[in-house]
Parts: C-alpha cells; sequence; structure tokens
C-alpha cells in the first residue's frame, strides 16, 4: 500500500489497529462532522449535527474493522464497508422527494451523506491524507460553489415555476400575457397535491425567448409576473 504523508509523519502506530490510533480517528471523524452537520443544520436540511456524527463514526468504525479482520484473519473483502455503504445508499435514495411544489428535496444532503460516508470510510483505514482532501473537497463543493450555481441558475434560459391562479379560468389570460412578455411555455402541468383544495395550481417550465428578456434574472422575471390581476402567487422551482 502506499505510504500516507500523515500516517508517515505520524508513526506507523497511525496505521495500525489500536487504541491511539483510533482515538484519533475518531475525533478527527467527529470534528468533520460537527463542520458538515452544522452547515447542513444552518441550512435547516433533513440530515444534521447528530446525523453526521453517529453516520460518520460508524463509517469509520467499519473501516478500522475491515482493517482488522483483513489483516488478522485475511478477509479478502471489506464486509463492513461495504455493508455501511449498501445502507446509507438506501436509507439516502429514501430521503430524497417530491414537494407539493413539483421541488425534488433531499438531493444534495443525500450526496453529501453517502460521499461523507466514503471519506470517513477511508480515514478508518488509515488513509488520513486522501480523507482530509475528500473532506475538503466536499465543503468546497457545498459552499464555495452554491453562489455560482445560483448566479448561473438564474441566468439560464430555462426556469420553472410553482403558480397559483385566482380563478380556474385565469389560465388562458395568464398564457396569454406570459407570451406577449416573451416567454415560452414548454410544459403546463395541473399540480395534483391541489387537486381537492380548490385552487388552481399548475407547474409551469418557460425558456425565455425574448431579447430584452434575456438580460434580466429569473427574479426580475418572476416579479413582473406576480403583479399580474390573474396571480395569486407565484415562485421558482429549484
Amino acid at each position: 500500500m502506499p505510504a500516507d504523508y500523515i500516517a508517515t509523519w505520524l508513526g506507523s502506530w497511525s496505521s495500525e489497529v489500536n487504541i491511539a490510533s483510533t482515538a484519533l480517528k475518531t475525533v478527527l471523524v467527529i470534528l468533520m462532522a460537527v463542520v458538515l452537520g452544522c452547515e447542513r443544520s444552518r441550512n435547516r436540511h433533513a440530515a444534521g449535527l447528530r446525523t453526521f456524527i453517529v453516520l460518520s463514526i460508524g463509517s469509520m468504525f467499519a473501516g478500522i474493522g475491515d482493517i482488522y479482520f483483513i489483516t488478522t484473519y485475511g478477509l479478502a473483502f471489506p464486509v463492513l464497508s461495504a455493508a455501511v455503504f449498501i445502507g446509507i445508499s438506501i436509507i439516502t435514495a429514501n430521503t430524497i422527494v417530491y414537494s407539493s411544489k413539483n421541488q425534488i428535496m433531499g438531493l444534495t444532503t443525500s450526496i453529501g451523506t453517502w460521499t461523507m460516508t466514503i471519506v470517513t470510510a477511508v480515514l478508518g483505514f488509515g488513509l488520513y491524507t486522501a480523507a482530509l482532501i475528500g473532506f475538503a473537497a466536499l465543503m468546497v463543493g457545498l459552499l464555495a460553489f452554491s453562489k455560482l450555481e445560483m448566479y448561473i441558475k438564474n441566468r439560464s434560459d430555462h426556469f420553472e415555476i410553482h403558480l397559483e391562479l385566482k380563478t380556474r379560468g385565469s389560465l388562458q389570460d395568464f398564457v396569454t400575457m406570459a407570451r406577449e412578455f416573451g416567454l415560452k411555455i414548454d410544459n403546463l402541468e395541473v399540480n395534483p397535491a391541489y387537486a381537492n383544495s380548490g385552487l388552481s395550481v399548475y407547474t409551469v417550465r418557460f425558456t425565455i425567448a425574448g431579447k430584452d428578456l434575456k438580460k434580466k434574472s429569473h427574479s426580475e422575471i418572476i416579479e413582473a409576473l406576480s403583479v399580474l390581476d390573474c396571480v395569486h402567487y407565484i415562485e421558482k422551482i429549484g
């Protein structure tokens, strides 16, 4: 196995299965989980501080257990880590849901949870450098690029809205005014979550067709649509 820079610097004990290396890995895992968990909790996501701490500790000990079984008993396959990955994959898949506004929720948290499982398992195997680099990359992906992602999305020629009209008969008026405004309607669906509520609720996907409109952000376009007489409420999806 190629030498790990941090493990080499710390000494051979850090790559072995012993109390000292286990304690060090546990401290590092808890610190990483606290950083990621606080970021998720601050933004009120499903998986928060305690979730990431428990998940990360379990994943790390799976890696340590596999190292012990492989080196002591000659086990050819990391059984514990594989079981953790399968379990987390099932759990995270079930946390991805559609809201009443046809918006996918929990996708980033689920992928972040799955990635954190891999990172902490790698740390459990004793690859300190790779684990810390992976964690740093994960945090950069979640934090540093969020504003850039929002800017790109807000300047795209395509966007989707949640639309509530005052009456069912207002739909034709909205479609007509949207087209005059410079928007092409790619798809328009009645939102089934509001089927028996008495509200006229739709999910509408637009393409910005007007040249002047392309200079505006999605927020500006939605603000202009919100003042139409037929519109009760409108917001962007995603």
